[in-house]
């Protein structure tokens, strides 16, 4: 039996929203919901759940419709980096499926969610058409503010979908990636430049530890 596992962000912390989102995921037959968490601060909301891949695609698309339906960026405010309503969507291989499955999973929800919604996707991790887009913080870069601007360059044009700004939804990213364990640290200061330079210290990219991301 294979099992794929999919973590969806979507950038809503309203109840009924998350409500909403998280039945797609529900009646979707062959489709687990494992878990889910949001709240005000970073105003988005995580799920993660399980299944072959066909339940995975489906329960991926119909919860990331639903969220494209219920959620306005325009008015869109947290301290989570973001880009788009469903702002990113990784499938995981976790038994008796590759990496290269999920990025062909990937790319046929990418391709559907663009074709179905109009909404302009981009191609990550172990799906990305090029070095920098492996990157999630590449693609990120201006958040939703900047993406007005920076879509319509040539080395951002989406990989699916029109390369023109979407003001009610953004752009969504996916992609396929291997299992990360992510988590909060509370510190005790509430100096900002204490937090960056910890963080600096950390992350990879500059100088840290490999694969870190801080």
């Amino acid at each position: 039996m294979e099992i794929i596992e999919c973590v969806p962000n979507f950038s809503t912390s309203e109840l009924k929203a998350v409500e909403l989102i998280i039945n797609e995921v529900k009646k979707t037959r062959n489709a687990f919901l494992l878990d889910y968490t949001f709240d005000d601060y970073y105003n988005r909301l995580v799920v993660s759940f399980v299944g072959d891949k066909k339940s995975v695609l489906e329960a991926a698309l119909n919860a990331s419709f639903k969220a494209l339906e219920l959620i306005d960026m325009r008015t869109h405010k947290g301290q989570h980096p973001r880009i788009g309503a469903v702002d990113v969507v990784p499938f995981i291989p976790i038994k008796n499926v590759t990496i290269e499955e999920c990025v062909e999973l990937s790319k046929k929800f990418g391709e559907t969610l663009a074709e179905k919604s109009g909404v302009p996707v981009y191609l990550y991790g172990e799906a990305a058409t090029s070095p920098e887009r492996r990157d999630l913080d590449w693609i990120r870069k201006g958040e939703y503010e900047k993406l007005a601007e920076m879509i319509i360059k040539p080395e951002r044009k989406p990989d699916f979908g029109p390369a023109a700004f979407n003001p009610k939804s953004g752009a969504t990213i996916t992609g396929a990636r291997k299992l990360m364990a992510g988590f909060n640290v509370n510190l005790g200061t509430s100096d900002l430049k204490i937090a960056k330079k910890i963080a600096k210290a950390l992350h990879s990219k500059k100088g840290g530890f490999s694969n870190v991301k801080a």
